[in-house]
Order: structure tokens, then sequence, then C-alpha cells
């Protein structure tokens, strides 16, 4: 117990003996500054000083700036900016995507291809073609009571009833033979109809002009994107009257015929109808006579 209480006493001896700091002229040995110390007042000293230079960091990372320089911290703006970065590039990622699909699907108009597991529209029609020979046609009771019904309804309807239909009512664009036909087994997805070099070639319906370019296979080519997906492409002009952008009319002289590219065999028109990325027989919905 002694040996304790003597430690102690020679602990708190060395903590508090005083020592004396002094600051001397090297050359004149003259004494400039001089502080008494003791251990204890050192290690205060310290423990204030740091304790205050964390206090101070504190206070410089939570209420200024600096704290954005320190890797894991960041600004409630800069956050926002991240965000609003990551939904723009988001909607730029879209926007490409749509892009090149639509600048893939003209580059198959173009080249005439199509994907081989895109289904022939044409193909189908043919196939679930009904005869009418086959189908009885003879009114039942209730039919002829409904049709008696509903010609009442309408005789004394006093509303505008809604006659608008899905269907384009398509303009010929020239006025010839048909020297080819639509052939989907040999990739022909068009008409070509002869027609004298220099005959004005006109749009087949309302649209905006979406491609008006030379090429070296088809030579002047223009193409007109119509209301719901439905294309209309005109290959071989001699010349073309309008750009990529101008607004058409149907029947407006868009081209003229002519002899042009590496694939033509004589004045003609190379006439593609293409529905959503899928081509259809012109002669289907057009008379070229």
């Amino acid at each position: 117990m002694a040996k304790k209480v003597k430690k102690r006493k020679e602990i708190k001896k060395k903590l508090l003996h005083k020592y004396r700091l002094v600051i001397l002229n090297e050359s004149t040995f003259e004494e400039k500054i001089s502080f008494k110390l003791s251990r204890l007042n050192v290690f205060v000293s310290g423990s204030l000083c740091i304790i205050g230079l964390i206090g101070l960091t504190t206070l410089l990372i939570a209420f200024t700036p600096l704290r954005e320089y320190i890797p894991g911290y960041s600004s409630t703006k800069l956050k926002k900016q991240a965000t609003d970065l990551t939904y723009e590039t988001d909607s730029l990622v879209r926007v490409l995507y749509n892009t090149n699909r639509y600048l893939y699907n003209i580059r198959m108009v173009l080249s005439g291809d199509i994907e081989n597991n895109q289904v022939n529209r044409d193909s189908l029609r043919e196939q679930f073609k009904l005869d009418p020979s086959t189908v009885d046609l003879t009114p039942i009771k209730q039919d002829s009571l409904l049709r008696a019904e509903v010609a009442l309804e309408d005789k004394y309807n006093l509303f505008e009833r809604n006659t608008t239909t899905s269907d384009i009512a398509l303009f010929p664009p020239i006025s010839g033979t048909v020297s080819q036909k639509y052939d989907a087994q040999r990739k022909h997805y068009a008409v070509d109809v002869v027609a004298p070099r220099e005959t004005p070639v006109k749009a087949a319906a309302n649209g905006i002009v979406i491609f008006a370019e030379w090429t070296a296979d088809t030579g002047h080519v223009i193409i007109i994107e119509h209301r719901d997906g439905f294309l209309s492409v005109y290959k071989h002009n001699g010349s073309l009257n309008k750009t990529q952008g101008d607004i058409v009319r149907a029947g407006e002289v868009i081209a003229s015929v002519g002899n042009t590219g590496e694939f033509t065999t004589g004045p003609h028109l190379h006439f593609e109808l293409w529905d959503k990325g899928t081509p259809i027989n012109p002669l289907d919905f057009i008379d070229f006579k």
C-alpha cells in the first residue's frame, strides 16, 4: 500500500514539476522569451488544441462548400443535377434506339429486303380468302328485324355519324403498263410501271417526304411517309421535285419518270407500298391503267 502511495506521489510530482522554456538569440545569447511549463500543462494544452482542430474541421465540413471536395460528400444541388442527367441520358438512349430502328427500316425499304420472320400479308389474304359461293348469305329473321331497326334509327338520327375510316385512299402515281408485278418470293416488293420519260410522278397520298436522294442501285429515290406508319416508295426517277421534309398532297407532282440507277431496265417507275415495315402489293389498292 505504501508503495502505491509513493508511486502516485512521484507521478504527481513529475506532472507538476516546473520546467522553463527559454528562447535565446543565437549570436548574443540574449533571452527573448521564456515560459514556465509542466508536463500537465503541456498535456492539457495539447489536448485542447487537438479538440479545437477537430471542432474547426467539423464546422468547415458541415457548413462550407469544402465538404464537396471530400470523397463521400456531395451537395443537394449536385445530387439533383446527377439525377436529372441520368433521366436525360435514359431519354437520349431511347431516342437513339428509335432513330436507329427508323433508319434501319428506311435502309430495308431502299434495299428491297425484309427479315425472314416477317409475315407476308398478301399470302395471308390469299390463304384465308373466303369463296362467296360457299357462304350462305340468306338473311335470317333476326337479321331482317335488326336491319329494319337500324334503318329506322338512321332515318331520324339528328346527329352526324362518324364516316371516317382507317383505310388510306391511294392516288395512282402514274398511268401505264405494268411490266413486272409484285413477287414476294423473288423479293420484288413493288410493281414496275412503264411510262414515257419525263412523265410526271405524283404522290399516292398526303404525307411528308422522309427521303429524297440519289442511290447507285435505284437512281433518284423519293420516300413519302403517310399516316399510321404507311410508306410509299418511288425509284428510278429521272429527277426529283421535292426534298426531305416537304409536305405533299395526294396527286401532287413529286418526280418524273426516268431510267436512273444500276438496276434499271428502261424508263419506268418502281413503286412500293410498305405498312409498318411490311411490304404490300400495290395492285391490291391502285389501278395503274
